[in-house]
């Protein structure tokens, strides 16, 4: 039968005296694992090889003294953190001082007194289970907290392409479409950051929550009538006045299911605003409201440019797909008017990266035409 793993507390004796050893390890062997060490270079190889639970260490050592043994501990060993009881004959109290200034948990004065021992070393020990204890509830609380954080942002990401899907479902436009819209986005406002005009805006935060509403864009579509969402030729006046209401549609949507739940989710204020202002324009030309220059909330502006290019390099019903540098003719033309100069600006930067979005998640029919 195998034996049981001793599971007793480890203290290491480190003494240039044969004697105290011998006394310390008949005290402390029963209720102790006692390993000992005649020097402080032969301690510091016991404590590399395997940290004790504890250290009686003298203080008056050849060689290497015992405030010495400590330092080098200390800074071998990043957040060393084994309770040291030095032992020592010394009586003066600034020698105690400077010890405990050093880290020291205790001091034990020679000669030993058995009840002072094993009371101290003891102490120490319930001192160090409860620490260990409460460091090990704060790393599983920490890990939890990260756990359950991961767990909303899965439910915040299955929500919002559950939502997108529904949507996809009614429109002619494929679901690379949102994938490709929300790439695009994120390039511009990590291009923009720290840019005077958006830096207070675009935080690390904000643009993990503008990427992440991204594809809620056009979730407004879902009330807008088949005849009009699907037809493959040119709205009528009155079919596009129709088409133009699913930028308010999509923001009341997501208002009404905030209403529903009780609740306003910080993350769907972007949302809100990326489903409504991403049809405004620079010169307020636009829809639903008419909005003009920063009047846009910063979201919008970065999915309106996304939403464009995209619409300009894809295959619609109504129109073949265009090459990249005829829609960048566009976009650039579109500077100060339908866009945000600035914007237009961060696009032109990042180009090469919006050409390799797009062959990356090209929809099957350009995909087969690229080979």
């Amino acid at each position: 039968m195998a034996s049981q793993p001793d599971k007793r507390p480890t203290v290491l004796a480190v003494d240039d005296t044969p004697d105290n050893l011998a006394l310390i390890s008949d005290l402390l062997h029963r209720a102790y694992r006692i390993k000992v060490a005649t020097g402080g270079a032969r301690a510091l190889q016991i404590v590399a090889s395997a940290e004790p639970d504890l250290i009686l260490l003298d203080v008056m050592m050849p060689e290497m003294d015992g405030y010495e043994v400590l330092r080098r501990l200390q800074a071998s060993r990043p957040g060393f953190d084994v309770p040291v009881i030095f032992l020592t004959a010394k009586q003066e109290a600034e020698d105690e001082t400077a010890g405990l200034q050093l880290g020291a948990a205790d001091y034990i004065h020679k000669p030993i007194n058995p009840g002072i021992l094993m009371a101290r070393v003891r102490n120490q020990l319930d001192v160090k289970a409860a620490r260990d204890f409460l460091k090990n509830q704060n790393d599983y609380l920490e890990s939890e907290v990260r756990r359950r954080t991961q767990e909303t942002e899965m439910v915040q990401n299955v929500a919002i392409w559950a939502l997108a899907s529904l949507a996809e479902t009614r429109d002619n436009e494929t679901g690379n479409h949102i994938k490709r819209t929300q790439f695009y986005v994120k390039l511009l406002a990590e291009q923009l950051r720290g840019h005077p005009r958006f830096d207070q805006y675009l935080s690390e935060r904000n643009i993990d929550m503008i990427c992440k509403s991204a594809p809620l864009h056009d979730i407004g579509k879902v009330g807008i009538p088949d005849h009009i969402l699907l037809k493959a030729g040119k709205l009528t006046d009155d079919e596009f006045a129709i088409m133009k209401q699913h930028a308010a549609l999509g923001r009341d949507a997501i208002v009404a299911a905030e209403r529903q739940l009780g609740l306003e989710a910080a993350f769907l204020s972007f949302a809100k605003e990326i489903a409504c202002s991403h049809h405004e324009k620079w010169d307020g030309s636009g829809y639903p409201y008419g909005l003009k220059g920063d009047e846009i909330p910063v979201a919008g502006r970065l999915m309106a440019l996304a939403d464009v290019y995209d619409a300009l390099v894809s295959r619609r019903i109504y129109k073949p797909p265009l090459p990249h540098a005829q829609a960048r003719d566009i976009i650039v033309a579109g500077s100060g008017r339908h866009f945000d100069p600035d914007v237009v600006d961060a696009f032109l930067a990042v180009e090469a990266s919006f050409i390799e979005v797009a062959q990356t998640y090209a929809d099957a029919e350009e995909a087969a035409g690229q080979h």
